[in-house]
C-alpha cells in the first residue's frame, strides 16, 4: 500500500513531433518520450524504481546510501531536485523528518509525493527477499497511477526482477543451509536485527546507535553479551559502523559491519549485490 498526496495527470507524456516538409526521402518523423522524473529519498527506493521503470524514468536519489537517513541535512542542491522532480517517493521513517520541510520548500506544484506504507518488523527489513517483492508491488504501483501509459512495461519489468529476487533468495539459502547458525549467538545493531533474525542467527540483544550508549549501557551490554556467550557482534554502517567495536574487544568476540542500503559498499549499487555482500561477510566471519 501506498500513500500518494496529491494525484494529478502526468505532464510526460509522448509528444508528436509533426512530419517536415523537407525531408528528401518518405516515411515517419522520429518521436520522443519524456522519461519521467523521479526523486527518492534512500537507495532502497531508488533501484527498484531504475529495475521498474527503466529506460522510461530518471532517477535521482537524496540520501547517500552509506549515511543514516536519520542525520540527514537538507542541501540547496536538494531542494532543486525536488523542485525540477515529477514524483516523490520517500519511506515516511520517523528518520526521514527533513521531507517534510524539503517539500514544503521546493514548492512545486506539479510534484506527487507518495509515501510507501511498508510495514517491516524485528526478523525483516528491507533487505529481506519477501519486504524487497513488496516494495517492488508497491512501486510498480505508484509509478503506474501517475504514468499510466507505461504500465504494461513497469508491470513486465517488474515480474522479471521478482524472478531476480526469488532466485538470489534460493541461492542465499543454499549458502547458508548446514551452516547451523541458530547456535550462534550475536549482538547487533538495532537497525541490523529484521535481517539477521532472517539469516538465522540467535540475536541475544541489540543495542542502538552510538549517541544512545552511555558508559553504563556499554557495561550492561557487555556483561549482557559475557553472560550469553556471545561470539559475533554485527554492526550497521549506517548508523554507527563503529559502535560495537568497544564491545568486541571487550568480549574478544569477531565483528562485522553490514549495510541495509544497497550501495553502501562499493559495488552494491542493487539490492542483489548488496545483500550478497552482506552475505559474504557473514560466511567470512562465521569461517573463523
Amino acid at each position: 500500500m501506498f500513500v500518494m498526496t496529491k494525484p494529478r495527470i502526468l505532464a510526460g507524456i509522448i509528444l508528436a513531433l509533426g512530419l517536415t516538409a523537407t525531408l528528401v526521402l518518405g516515411g515517419c518523423s522520429p518521436t520522443t518520450t519524456a522519461k519521467l522524473s523521479v526523486v527518492t529519498s534512500t537507495s532502497l527506493i531508488a533501484q527498484v524504481v531504475k529495475r521498474v521503470g527503466g529506460d522510461g524514468v530518471d532517477v535521482i536519489n537524496i540520501i547517500p546510501p552509506a549515511q543514516c537517513p536519520g542525520h540527514f541535512d537538507i542541501k540547496p542542491g536538494d531542494i532543486q531536485k525536488l523542485a525540477d522532480a515529477e514524483l516523490f517517493l520517500l519511506h515516511g521513517w520517523q528518520g526521514e523528518k527533513f521531507s517534510q520541510d524539503l517539500i514544503t520548500s521546493a514548492n512545486n506544484t506539479d510534484l506527487t509525493v507518495v509515501t510507501l506504507d511498508i510495514q517491516t518488523t524485528e526478523n525483516q527489513n528491507w533487505m529481506v527477499p519477501a519486504v524487497q517483492m513488496e516494495a517492488v508491488d508497491i512501486i510498480t504501483s505508484a509509478l503506474c497511477q501517475v504514468d499510466n501509459e507505461n504500465s504494461a512495461a513497469y508491470q513486465q519489468s517488474t515480474a522479471e526482477y521478482k524472478d531476480k529476487i526469488s532466485a538470489k533468495e534460493a541461492e542465499i539459502k543454499a549458502k547458508l543451509a548446514g551452516e547451523n547458525l541458530s547456535s550462534i549467538n550475536v549482538m547487533c545493531a538495532e537497525m541490523q536485527a529484521g535481517f539477521v533474525n532472517w539469516v538465522g542467527f540467535n540475536i541475544t540483544t541489540t543495542y542502538g546507535r552510538p549517541d544512545s550508549l552511555t558508559p553504563q549501557v556499554m557495561r550492561e551490554l557487555v556483561d549482557t553479551g559475557r553472560e550469553a556467550r556471545v561470539t559475533l557482534i554485527i554492526d550497521n554502517l549506517q548508523s554507527g559502523k563503529d559502535t560495537g567495536k568497544a564491545i568486541a574487544e571487550e568480549l574478544g568476540s569477531t565483528r562485522i559491519i553490514l549495510s541495509n542500503f544497497p550501495g553502501g559498499f562499493p559495488d552494491t549499487e542493487t539490492w542483489e549485490k548488496a545483500i550478497a555482500k552482506n552475505i559474504e561477510l557473514i560466511l567470512a566471519a562465521i569461517a573463523q
